[in-house]
């Protein structure tokens, strides 16, 4: 059995490998693959009508080299960002719970 810590990581690997390559590159993910990303394994934080908006600001934000698609490195940063979000938002919940 492996690790937690591990785990995770491989967890992560894979979610990454099922979305990308269904089109073109399979070590990238274009719009259409991180919006069924995004929409599959984050519904919670699409939430609401402006949701192609959402996706365009998070591949434009996302996509450092400027080639229209997210590789993996430019994938965890999201992964990372969201996961400070939420810890955050714990540690503010349980100081004032």
């Amino acid at each position: 059995m492996c690790a937690n810590l591990q785990g995770a990581m491989e967890d992560l690997i894979k979610v990454f490998y099922h979305y990308s390559g269904k089109e073109g590159d399979k070590y990238k993910l274009n719009k259409k693959e991180m919006k069924n990303l995004l929409q599959e394994e984050l519904s919670d934080f699409l939430a609401g009508p402006s949701e192609s908006c959402v996706v365009e600001k998070i591949m434009c934000d996302l996509d450092e080299n400027g080639d229209g698609e997210v590789d993996f490195q430019e994938f965890v940063v999201l992964v990372a960002a969201l996961t400070v979000a939420c810890n955050e938002f714990f540690v503010d919940s349980c100081k004032s719970g």
